[in-house]
């Protein structure tokens, strides 16, 4: 199963309700995340059950980090605003980090957000099924 995470900037929120509601049979029978305010609109506009994390200020951006760290998502879809000044720039920067080390892919544009989900609709995520069946566990220095 397909784990997704939506974020969105206040002046994208609209964008991203529209975004999903377009592309709803894509997401559904997959693990859905999102920060807070987000994720509400979205489940609002669809019939989509998503996982809320907390507003992305109050550290949302971190809890999927966190997954990403972790390689428990397999793309990230978030939508930022480039043209407003975010009080949470460095968690911002953090995240899209932790996506690069992990090989996450993310969207960060309607444009590319619809590139990868056409590419999910074709199946060409299914690699990311044999990293979470080879996922290695937690190492220790024995």
């Amino acid at each position: 199963m397909m784990q997704i995470a939506f974020i969105a900037h206040d002046r994208k929120k609209d964008e991203m309700v529209n975004f999903v509601t377009a592309y709803e049979q894509a997401f559904t029978g997959c693990q859905l995340y999102s920060t807070g305010t987000t994720g509400q609109r979205i489940m609002e506009a669809t019939n989509l059950k998503i996982h809320r994390f907390m507003s992305g200020p109050l550290g949302g951006d971190q809890q999927i980090g966190a997954l990403v760290a972790e390689n428990e998502l397999d793309l990230i879809i978030f939508l930022r605003d480039p043209l407003m000044a975010q009080p949470h720039e460095p968690d911002i920067t953090a995240l899209l980090r932790i996506c690069d080390v992990q090989g996450i892919p993310v969207a960060t544009n309607v444009a590319t957000a619809e590139i990868l989900v056409k590419a999910l609709m074709r199946g060409d995520f299914a690699w990311r099924e044999l990293v979470h069946k080879y996922k290695p566990g937690l190492e220790t220095d024995e």
